[in-house]
């Protein structure tokens, strides 16, 4: 039989990615004022969801994205460092910087509501960008750095460039401070700072950094002695070239022009088409950014940003994901051609599982994309921007922890078809992985919750908050989530408890993961509450997607890990001690 004969499985067709997308269109509908929501940017997603799964797609293809390649050598044996990335590579870089990003967060048309604009854009591309917003969240988060402290010439000829439209005259920024020394603890870092006249000179080693191919890069370096810690760390701005510009237009100078070689490009088990490179810095011209020996503080902002971005990366990914399993269960029959998969319960149940994971990170994630952009934009109130500094890390955490095993199971709704390259599933697995590590870990991103909570105003402020909104609650909606919220209430009332000070370090992670279903559950009841209120088309589904999340989102499971850490750290924690390593190795 001829391959064109017989069975032909229909294909699938995903349709526009905002327009189909089961969350987007009314989470929006409800954090942006409606006639701005209206008029400007529900038009302008309408016409990138189009974009995204028709000329970004085709940019994304296989034979356009391809990994990078390092030239180290010329023919003459000079030392070139010259990094060829593909053409899908630069241009969906390019695509994503004309659609403005990061530029429309800093140029705030739509003030405090530009940051949930930009990142529904982001949201809406990032499972088709190859990782190109890995770069780009931090071309953000440098954008703000210099916006809140760089210098007059930073601000007058860096930051224009960082969130320009225009790919050609744009900067590209990353971020390095990850060393062989110290991993995610920045206080063993050995790359030193020296002065010079008007500028400071970097050596040393950056064992991790992305956006190799970009412009700029925010480094930390010593500027005080090793046993100081991180306390004697200061945050640089540094070009990867100079000179960066001449006569207003921007210039491909020699790769190691200022003193940066490039040792190796990393072997990732994803992320293959993202530079990521072995860095050296010798002799490195650099310049302070804010006050010496507070590089950690100073660069909180990228860190915070990326850490946002690092969640968007993931859920956004399981949106695309999910799209593809919803789609192929409309064209794929089953039982000798007799039934679509989607009139199959049981798989429509499954279905519909990854679906409340879905909805409940994306309401989580545009939460703290909302409460980011009033800071941003000096309207937030204290509460606010606590609650902010509470939600970052729990986010991240959260999301990514939660991501990729719903992709997994997307990928299993296809059955075969779902385990094929060509499906592009696979790839966003292996790419969202990295989520869980970059930026910190959950493990790292757990103490950092509770460094934040040590104080308990903070943490009855977040109960506060939750209270408030189930109160809002109206009594119809009440009616048919009554017994979820009780259940809420009482895991709100345990929550205090979780972290007293001192917290038992076993105590860490399920306290976060636990804030983390509070967060969420929350987030989707207030969506709910305002779909009642307003008679919306999906308000009855809301309601159950609330329901369905307190009682069989996984909630229990961590709730009961909490319990367990709390009244057994003690003998746990010796018994791990011998399950690892042994009672011979003790």
């Amino acid at each position: 039989m001829r391959v064109e004969q017989g069975f032909q499985q229909v294909p699938f067709h995903e349709g526009n990615a905002y327009v189909h997308d089961p969350v987007l269109p009314s989470l929006l509908r409800r954090i942006i004022p409606s006639r701005l929501f209206t008029e400007e940017i529900e038009p302008e997603l309408e016409r990138f969801g189009a974009e995204v799964t028709t000329s970004i797609r085709a940019q994304a293809s296989q034979n356009r994205v391809s990994p990078p390649v390092l030239r180290q050598y010329d023919n003459w044996g000079r030392r070139v460092d010259e990094l060829q990335t593909s053409e899908g590579w630069r241009s969906l870089k390019a695509t994503a910087q004309r659609e403005g990003i990061p530029g429309i967060f800093y140029e705030r048309k739509y003030r405090e509501h530009s940051r949930s604009f930009g990142f529904a854009k982001a949201f809406l591309m990032v499972g088709d960008s190859h990782e190109v917003f890995c770069p780009l969240s931090m071309t953000d988060g440098a954008a703000r750095v210099i916006e809140l402290m760089g210098t007059e010439g930073m601000k007058r000829d860096i930051f224009p460039r960082l969130i320009s439209r225009d790919p050609s005259s744009a900067f590209v920024a990353g971020q390095w401070m990850t060393e062989r020394a110290g991993g995610s603890d920045v206080s063993q870092t050995e790359t030193t700072a020296s002065p010079l006249d008007s500028s400071d000179q970097l050596d040393g080693f950056k064992w991790f950094s992305s956006a190799t191919d970009g412009d700029v890069a925010l480094a930390l370096a010593r500027t005080g002695p090793l046993d100081s810690g991180s306390k004697s760390l200061s945050l640089f701005f540094v070009p990867l070239r100079v000179p960066l510009v001449v006569n207003g237009s921007k210039v491909t100078a020699s790769p190691t022009s200022n003193g940066i070689h490039v040792h190796r490009l990393k072997n990732k088990i994803g992320t293959h088409t993202l530079p990521t490179a072995e860095l050296s810095l010798e002799s490195t011209t650099a310049y302070l950014i804010g006050s010496a020996n507070q590089g950690v503080k100073n660069i909180a902002p990228v860190l915070n940003i990326t850490r946002v971005w690092s969640a968007a990366g993931s859920i956004g990914s399981l949106r695309k994901c999910l799209a593809i399993a919803t789609a192929y269960a409309t064209v794929r029959k089953i039982d000798g051609g007799k039934r679509m998969l989607k009139d199959v319960p049981i798989h429509v149940a499954n279905l519909a599982s990854i679906n409340l994971v879905y909805r409940a990170l994306t309401h989580f994630l545009f939460g703290v994309v909302v409460l980011l952009g009033r800071v941003e934009c000096g309207i937030a109130t204290e509460e606010e921007q606590n609650r902010l500094r509470m939600f970052t890390p729990i986010l991240k955490a959260f999301a990514t922890e939660k991501a990729v095993p719903a992709m997994e199971e997307s990928m299993a709704a296809l059955g075969g078809q779902g385990y094929m390259e060509e499906n592009d599933i696979g790839r966003m697995i292996r790419d969202c992985l990295v989520e869980r590590i970059w930026e910190g870990t959950t493990t790292v991103l757990s103490i950092d919750l509770l460094r934040s909570t040590t104080d308990p105003a903070k943490l009855r402020q977040f109960i506060s908050w939750c209270n408030s909104i189930i109160l809002a609650c109206p009594p119809d909606l009440l009616k048919c989530v009554q017994e979820a919220i009780q259940l809420l209430q009482w895991r709100l009332d345990s929550l205090l408890a979780a972290f007293l000070h001192p917290v038992p370090p076993l105590l860490a992670r399920p306290s976060l993961m636990f804030m983390g279903y509070i967060a969420s559950s929350i987030y989707l009841l207030e969506h709910a509450t305002w779909s009642r209120t307003r008679g919306e088309p999906e308000l009855e589904v809301d309601a159950e997607v609330f329901r369905r999340w307190v009682f069989d989102g996984g909630f229990a499971a961590v709730e009961q890990e909490l319990d367990r850490a709390r009244s057994e750290h003690k003998l746990a924690n010796a018994s791990n001690t011998v399950i690892v390593f042994g009672h011979a190795k003790l």
